[in-house]
């Protein structure tokens, strides 16, 4: 395999032996499709512009002791290169409710730090699709909380990723 400064895998990059050429090539066509490559624009080279990403598609629907519910718009900057939402898009939608949700039931003297977050695939979420964003405490201790994150699809119902969060619950320091 040839190397340039246009692939992401160049001549300084460590290959082990017992990788195939035709592999390496099609490793570096993955990478390339899903834009290693690509330039952070200027607009996203911001402190937590994920954040601002994230917040202007999801919107609260209701929120109780335990349990927040929200809408999201599946958006074209939530896409992955094949068309569904990507995964650190869930991922980061799910902490966000996730955490919205403990504070529900998490005293505001206590902080609350992730400690684990699952996330199970089970179908996609195209573009447009809107959803259904559903948290609950399944239980809150004294140290630790944990938070269920369904994501469904309004029009049918369908499950799209389940997410589990774990989170510390820790005094705010007094320094």
């Amino acid at each position: 395999m040839t190397t340039t400064k246009e692939t992401p895998i160049t001549a300084a990059t460590t290959i082990s032996q017992d990788i195939r050429p035709e592999d390496l090539d099609e490793i570096n066509g993955f990478l390339n499709h899903v834009g290693v490559l690509h330039k952070i624009k200027p607009e996203h080279n911001v402190k937590d512009s994920f954040s601002n990403l994230v917040g202007g598609v999801l919107k609260v629907i209701s929120v109780e002791r335990g349990k927040i519910s929200c809408s999201l718009n599946v958006k074209a900057p939530l896409l992955n290169a094949y068309g569904g939402m990507h995964g650190g898009a869930v991922g980061a939608v799910a902490d966000r409710v996730a955490i919205a949700c403990a504070r529900t039931v998490v005293g505001k003297d206590k902080d609350i730090f992730l400690s684990e977050l699952s996330i199970s695939y089970l179908s996609a979420a195209p573009h447009n699709v809107e959803i259904v964003v559903d948290g609950s405490v399944v239980r809150s201790g004294r140290n630790l909380t944990v938070v269920d994150v369904n994501f469904r699809s309004k029009e049918s119902g369908r499950l799209a990723y389940t997410t589990r969060a774990t989170f510390y619950n820790t005094p705010v320091s007094s320094l």
